[in-house]
């Protein structure tokens, strides 16, 4: 093994065309490989244009396989920090020649122990001339990777790329024969590279701008779907509801991990919001993730991030949630329904503040306050030894209890109002007042999908709503806390008796839309329009529940 130095450094642009023949011998033979050779040089620079890194290697590449007169292969080997190695990327390898050395493309190679890695780290060109030599040069671990692959006969040549400084990896021909690598053959693939470098430079630089781009993007679309949330969406007044707001405000100054349990559909994401936005983090991003919602083989990488290639259809890296919410809030919503097996990994993040995405070995240090939220009961999970005890002390730190709908009937009204108000806004509906009898018979509801299902009751209701008060269509609610079952009456109260199906009770609502109406469908004053539907909706409608203009009796 030998490294090449003095008169063959090029140190700039001009040295490419100044460089001293020195190493070439003025005779025929050799005027015809130089006129080769800086064809080759020129064809490598017009294809290192690309700026992304994929598209410029396959030029290049092209480059070497219309020029087979060179080496039997050749290869770049690209610095990946994160993984501290080199990434291979074949450019030419001769037909039935090294033919296995194909399935090191797009591996990793160490730079301590390899050749590449000594180039890169050294900076200096290394030849390598027999077999007996590279296997001496390298280490016991990676030569039981790579001696297969090389044949009895070999030699090569491992040139480093660097630009403006920085080392970028290496260049790298072999050949299936001893002493192949001559003065002159050292000093032309030192001119490629000098001439792939800044390409590769670019290239680099162009993914990292394109990354951090992407990630901006999703920030800003984090950003965007949260920062209409606030505290002000917390209505209520009532003494449970005013507990909870104590303690997110006791707890919001800290950066201690928060639990907030509850039954679905309490609101415990608002609780979280309101954590995030009282606290000092409140300038930063609120990553919120449903881990119920995520298929168990990717919340790994929901929570952690990947590097390309790191599983099947990787085919690019991919920023986790916590980096996502660096300098900000997490919150991990239905926390109980994370695996067993990566509850240790989210224990880790949350006392060492570091991880490694999936299929990389960089330690990424964050800085996240975590607020987790679930409707399970984590205690009986622990006993059941289907939640990590360590992982539940750890998440209970801080822990709210938000309270069911049931148990603070007192905001109930408050609630409708201000649902009303927003969908009626949205709908463009003059809605201007809501029946107390209305108001009477929600609030004695028990509502077992607390605050959505009331949501969901109110939407509907204001949908359906021909005038300015609010009707609550039949068949809304179930069955109230005082056992009976009940329906609206046709002024909009909800009374006992009524149609119980839901067929039933639309088509009692239809029927009292077009009384009121003169059983006139469509136009200004028809039914279609106090509906809030379509006057081909509606006729539908009609027909599916048999609906039609009762005909007059003539005597």
């Amino acid at each position: 093994m030998s490294m090449f130095d003095g008169d063959t450094e090029i140190t700039s642009a001009a040295d490419v065309d100044a460089q001293p023949r020195a190493v070439m011998k003025s005779t025929p033979d050799a005027v015809a490989r130089e006129r080769d050779q800086l064809a080759m040089i020129l064809r490598v620079s017009g294809a290192a244009a690309s700026l992304d890194l994929d598209e410029l290697v396959e030029q290049v590449a092209n480059c070497f396989q219309t020029s087979p007169w060179l080496w039997d292969f050749t290869s770049l080997f690209l610095h990946e920090p994160a993984e501290h190695a080199l990434r291979q990327h074949s450019l030419y390898v001769v037909p039935g020649v090294l033919e296995n050395a194909k399935k090191y493309n797009g591996t990793l190679v160490p730079i301590e122990g390899s050749q590449s890695g000594m180039a890169f780290v050294t900076g200096e060109p290394i030849v390598v001339n027999t077999r007996a030599e590279y296997e001496a040069s390298i280490s016991p671990v990676w030569a039981a990777q790579a001696m297969k692959y090389i044949p009895a006969a070999y030699s090569c040549c491992i040139v480093p790329l660097v630009c403006r400084g920085r080392r970028l990896g290496t260049l790298v021909a072999a050949c299936v024969r001893d002493q192949a690598f001559d003065a002159e053959a050292v000093h032309f693939l030192r001119r490629i590279a000098h001439v792939i470098a800044p390409a590769v430079d670019n290239a680099l630089a162009y993914r990292q701008i394109d990354e951090l781009r992407d990630r901006l993007a999703k920030e800003k679309r984090y950003l965007e779907g949260e920062i209409s949330a606030s505290l002000g969406e917390i209505v209520g007044q009532s003494d449970g509801l005013r507990r909870v707001l104590s303690l997110v405000e006791s707890v919001a100054g800290t950066d201690s991990t928060v639990l907030v349990q509850g039954e679905t559909g309490t609101g415990k994401e608002l609780v979280a919001r309101a954590v995030h936005q009282l606290s000092h983090r409140r300038t930063a991003t609120f990553v919120r993730l449903n881990c119920a919602a995520i298929p168990t083989g990717l919340i790994e990488s929901e929570l952690f991030g990947h590097e390309r290639g790191a599983f099947t259809g990787a085919v690019s890296q991919k920023v986790g949630r916590f980096e996502l919410a660096d300098g900000g809030t997490l919150f991990l919503d239905e926390v109980g329904e994370i695996p067993l097996d990566l509850q240790s990994k989210l224990l880790r993040v949350l006392q060492e503040h570091e991880f490694e995405r999936l299929g990389g070995t960089r330690t990424i240090k964050v800085d996240v306050r975590v607020v987790a939220a679930t409707n399970r009961d984590l205690g009986e999970m622990v006993a059941a030894r289907t939640f990590r005890s360590d992982l539940f002390y750890r998440l209970n730190v801080f822990p709210i209890a938000v309270p069911p709908l049931r148990e603070r009937r007192e905001d109930i009204p408050a609630l409708v109002r201000h649902f009303v108000d927003r969908c009626a806004r949205r709908m463009k509906k003059g809605i201007a007042a809501v029946p107390a009898a209305a108001l009477d018979a929600l609030s004695r509801y028990d509502w077992p999908g607390n605050v959505r299902e009331l949501e969901n009751v109110v939407e509907r209701s204001v949908i359906l709503s021909p005038g300015p008060e609010l009707v609550v269509p039949p068949g809304a609610l179930g069955v109230p806390s005082n056992g009976r079952p009940s329906d609206p009456s046709p002024g909009g109260v909800l009374v006992a008796g009524a149609p119980q199906t839901l067929a039933e009770a639309e088509r009692a609502f239809i029927l009292r839309a077009l009384e009121h109406a003169s059983w006139i469908v469509a136009g200004p004053g028809g039914a279609a329009v106090r509906l809030g539907l379509s006057r081909t909706t509606l006729q539908g409608r009609m027909r599916k529940l048999g609906i039609s203009r009762p005909t007059l009796n003539r005597h």
